[in-house]
């Protein structure tokens, strides 16, 4: 089943193209007001571990190796993928990130799992 994913950083404006908006970040990010973020849920149960974010540090050469990791922490994060992919089932979902690297974070990589 082929799922409509998109993947965009939190400080950019919403849009309705965004369909439901998913913060997929542990932390809250910085300089955003609850109220302007226009989330459909702030799902940060599947987030990296804080390990596993600690560890990646956003190194592009660490990017294969987080990923590995992170997918093996996602098939041990049932309810959270569930969650998500129900969400899926409802139509577009935009997952939202607050790193700078666009190509190297783990909004990208749960597109991918997903």
């Amino acid at each position: 089943m082929a799922f409509d994913i998109a993947v965009k950083r939190i400080y950019e404006p919403p849009a309705k193209a965004d369909g439901q908006r998913v913060l997929v970040d542990r932390i809250w990010p910085r300089g955003v007001r609850k109220e302007n973020a226009t989330l459909t849920l702030w799902l940060r149960e599947i987030a990296p571990s804080d390990g596993l974010r600690k560890w990646f540090g956003h190194e592009p050469e660490r990017w294969a190796e987080f990923r590995k990791r992170y997918r093996a922490e996602l098939d041990g994060n049932g309810e959270a993928v569930a969650q998500l992919r129900a969400l899926l089932g409802n139509g577009k979902v935009t997952l939202l990130y607050s790193a700078h690297d666009e190509a190297h974070n783990n909004a990208v990589a749960l597109a991918e799992y997903l």
